[in-house]
């Protein structure tokens, strides 16, 4: 990689079920003044402040048309370059990360916000589906999930008990992180007595619904993230890729869109045994199966031997590679900032500021973004101290 951007400042809010004291604007506010003000970054009429935002949300979810519209005056950026992404939050840093490398920017404010209690989930993601085909046999991300975990457990012998230890361990990890929305504790048994949700996926082992929160961070090239902080964590590899949105032109089993995202970002860390060369992962598992799926497209086993990685217990705390320290989807994320959170999360972790949930000694990690049916887009960020 030409060059290197650095995250010099991340921030969260709380992730709650219902956040009725606060709107849309208040939770950009409070993530992006808290970056802000560690870095004593502001947007400045000479131009030595921040050059350009970079905003994640859907409009679906909001009520509103375009909530992006408030975000420049809630941090002051009337009339300077402002960008968004509908997409996960993950692609928001890719594309900041792209204006520094490319010149354009030296510093980006990002910010990725949603609030999935203003809006029946489903419904969004059913609009978001084939409206000529799949539409009309009411389709949606969770059906989808459940032809994919119906294909992929079948096709490789994972499992019910195997997914059930994903949303465990999430629980467990959760613990230690105040952030987090659901921190009970459950067994195998709790998970599989779960009522039905989209067979082969109980309700337990899906992301809990709804969830509200925020995520906000700041990049800089490396000249000014070593002005702004002695503590830079830099993004060394990037990479995304998009599968055929008709599911029937994928075989569901092998997430191939994944395998491809990590590759390029893997080639351009210089990452060639991801399982041994990072310390610490934060994916986007929205179920209980996709943790182990999506580590099989991350490289950290071969395909087919997820549910081995999640007996070995190579990804506990503790472990050889430590999966979502900080309790991921299963505990409870909202769409859109999940993939923004990742990062956040790999960033404190590599800064040694994650608390309880703190991996010993980190000094590379990877984070994955994902969106649409069935983990149609896929983004893979590495990132080394």
């Amino acid at each position: 990689m030409a060059g290197r951007v650095g995250i010099v400042a991340v921030a969260q809010t709380k992730f709650e079920e219902r956040k009725l004291d606060k709107h849309i604007t208040e939770l950009m506010y409070d993530v992006t003044r808290a970056v802000m003000g560690q870095t004593g970054l502001e947007f400045k009429e000479d131009g030595t402040g921040i050059d350009s935002t970079v905003a994640a949300a859907y409009d679906l979810l909001h009520g509103p048309s375009g909530p992006y519209m408030f975000l420049g005056y809630v941090v002051g950026a009337y009339k300077r370059e402002d960008e968004r992404v509908l997409e996960d939050g993950a692609l928001a840093v890719y594309y900041g990360a792209m204006q520094i490398l490319s010149g354009h920017c030296n510093t980006v404010l990002l910010v990725a916000y949603t609030k999935e209690s203003l809006i029946d989930k489903n419904l969004y993601e059913w609009v978001g589906m084939d409206q000529i085909y799949q539409r009309r046999v009411g389709l949606d991300f969770v059906s989808a999930a459940g032809l994919q975990a119906m294909r992929y457990t079948t096709k490789y012998g994972i499992t019910p008990e195997q997914c059930a230890k994903a949303v465990v361990k999430a629980r467990k990890n959760a613990g230690n992180n105040p952030n987090a929305m659901c921190c009970d504790s459950l067994t195998v048994d709790d998970v599989l007595r779960s009522t039905m949700l989209c067979d082969p996926i109980r309700v337990q082992e899906a992301k809990p619904t709804p969830v509200d929160g925020a995520c906000a961070m700041i990049l800089a090239s490396e000249e000014k993230a070593k002005e702004i902080t002695d503590k830079p964590v830099w993004i060394t590899g990037l990479g995304s890729c998009y599968d055929h949105h008709d599911l029937g032109w994928r075989d569901l089993a092998d997430c191939e869109a994944l395998a491809t995202a990590a590759q390029r970002a893997y080639k351009m860390a210089g990452i060639k045994d991801p399982l041994k060369e990072f310390d610490v992962a934060e994916i986007s598992e929205q179920y209980s199966y996709q943790e182990l799926l999506w580590s099989e497209g991350l490289g950290f086993c071969g395909k087919g031997e997820g549910g081995k990685l999640i007996d070995s217990g190579k990804t506990e705390m503790g472990g050889e590679l430590p999966i979502n320290p900080s309790g991921g989807m299963l505990s409870g994320l909202p769409v859109c900032v999940a993939g923004m959170d990742r990062v956040a999360e790999c960033v404190l972790q590599l800064r040694g500021e994650a608390g309880a949930r703190q991996v010993a000694g980190a000094k590379k990690a990877v984070a994955q973004g994902v969106d649409g049916p069935a983990g149609q887009l896929q983004c893979v960020i590495t990132l080394e101290n």
